[in-house]
């Protein structure tokens, strides 16, 4: 477990607070994590953010008539901090009583917020219902690996030995997984993603990618840190000329996490897949 995380108010009861409450947000310094990685913030081989969508975002008016909306908040990847999750869930719930001129006003305390606890400038979107509804679901890019025949006995810990590429081809693909699980390291509940690699590199052996997803299915870590090992794991074994890795996550608690981590500087997206 994080160390911070023992602190957090996750897995501990609770009050819900109606009320605005910008103190219930709670940091946890990523350099932990990153150390665990042989990472440093001056030597992180990436670039991305995690986008945030909270679909539990209400409240209200100067009339005192209630709005709901859905919030998608972008926290940079080499942020000093994440917000742990249940904070930030009791945080957004600290503004349902609490009344707002507008949504701008919401909007701008909401990055006020939110960049004092990552420690970097969180990108805000206060979305409408309809404008969510009108955007529907998509499918995730490239080929899915689900249906390969691979047998499987190591859940406990990732296993990045069994990752395998044919380095006489270099290839460029997408493939993607829906069987990616892990735990949280501070309630062992489950977290339950879809995993997406985009590369150009070695050719990719693709049941040994499989393989290798599912060993993280008893692995307790925060999602962040997750993609960022299969980030590292897919580094070192391809060495690609470019690398993306990324995750959609069920939401718990109202929220999905979703961690983006790419050698490119790109325009990432944010579109729901079915299973959210």
């Amino acid at each position: 477990m994080h160390p911070a995380a023992e602190h957090s108010p996750l897995g501990k009861s609770s009050e819900y607070i109606a009320t605005y409450t910008p103190s219930l947000l709670f940091p946890i310094p990523r350099t932990a994590k990153w150390a665990e990685l042989g990472l440093t913030a001056e030597t992180l081989p990436y670039k991305g953010v995690d986008f945030w969508n909270c679909f539990e975002l209400s409240w209200l008016l100067p009339s005192g008539k209630p709005v709901v909306a859905i919030g998608e908040f972008s926290i940079p990847a080499d942020s000093p901090n994440i917000i742990e999750s249940k904070s930030f869930k009791l945080y957004l719930n600290s503004l349902n009583q609490t009344p707002f001129a507008d949504t701008a006003s919401l909007e701008a305390t909401l990055v006020k917020d939110l960049s004092a606890a990552a420690g970097k400038p969180v990108g805000v979107r206060v979305r409408s219902l309809k404008e969510v509804e009108a955007e529907g679901v998509v499918a995730l890019p490239g080929v899915c690996i689900d249906d390969l025949d691979i047998s499987v006995s190591n859940y406990e810990h990732p296993r990045p030995e069994l990752l395998r590429c044919d380095d006489s081809r270099v290839v460029e693909e997408s493939v993607h997984s829906h069987l990616l699980k892990s735990n949280c390291p501070v309630t062992s509940q489950p977290d339950w993603g879809s995993v997406v690699v985009e590369y150009r590199g070695a050719a990719l052996d693709h049941a040994s990618l499989l393989e290798y997803i599912v060993s993280f299915r008893q692995h307790s870590d925060f999602h962040e840190q997750c993609v960022e090992r299969i980030f590292l794991d897919l580094q070192r074994l391809l060495k690609p000329e470019k690398l993306t890795v990324f995750a959609r996550y069920v939401r718990r608690g109202g929220l999905d996490i979703n961690p983006y981590r790419s050698t490119e500087s790109v325009q990432l997206p944010n579109h729901r897949l079915v299973r959210q």
